[in-house]
């Protein structure tokens, strides 16, 4: 497992639930060290024993942690880049959505060792969408869920979002769009920080 999704977890948990959250969840996932550096790679099991031993230790399920770690990523906590690289797929919700079949490609750009599932969307008209999947490791799909939900958010459009398991592995993602213009987006400038 690419180091930066450890990393992700870790900081969600860190920035969220403070230090002491972090060093009880490393010592009961066994973990031995107390920071994961983004750049190595790490065997899946200590992700999955890092992610059940916080949701033990925050005493939620774990679809609910891995949700909010996805929603965690594109937060104004965790910085901006990720939002922004989100939001580069189009100026709308329903451009992002068409984008994410990209998506997986671009990070390969600038993370050859990220391997990111394929996403397969389906555009069934009148606002129902469905997004489908192969998890690289559990929870994955609920960690997608909560970031698509902050991007809905994040543009302002109103959106019902359902994660079902499929029969072969995959994970689809039940997007119905109810409002593209329900509230006022967060603001984006594609030339952010340049004078």
């Amino acid at each position: 497992m690419h180091g930066l999704i450890n990393l992700a977890i870790e900081l969600f948990l860190r920035d969220t639930y403070g230090a002491d959250l972090w060093s009880s969840v490393a010592r009961k996932a066994g973990l031995g060290f107390d920071r994961f550096e983004s750049m190595l790679t790490y065997d899946p099991a200590l992700t999955a024993a890092v992610t059940a031993a916080a949701a033990d230790v925050l005493q939620r399920p774990l679809d609910a942690v891995m949700e909010d770690v996805g929603t965690f990523l594109v937060s104004p906590r965790a910085g901006e880049r990720l939002r922004r690289l989100m939001r580069f797929g189009g100026s709308s919700f329903v451009d992002f959505l068409h984008s994410l079949e990209d998506m997986p490609d671009r990070v390969r750009l600038a993370l050859p060792d990220l391997i990111l599932p394929q996403l397969e969307l389906q555009d069934r008209g009148s606002g129902d969408f469905r997004l489908r999947g192969v998890p690289p490791f559990p929870g994955a799909g609920h960690v997608l869920l909560g970031l698509l939900r902050a991007m809905a958010d994040d543009y302002g459009a109103l959106a019902l979002l359902d994660l079902q398991a499929d029969a072969d592995g995959s994970e689809t993602i039940l997007i119905s769009l109810l409002d593209v213009a329900h509230a006022t987006g967060r603001g984006f400038d594609l030339a952010a920080g340049v004078r």
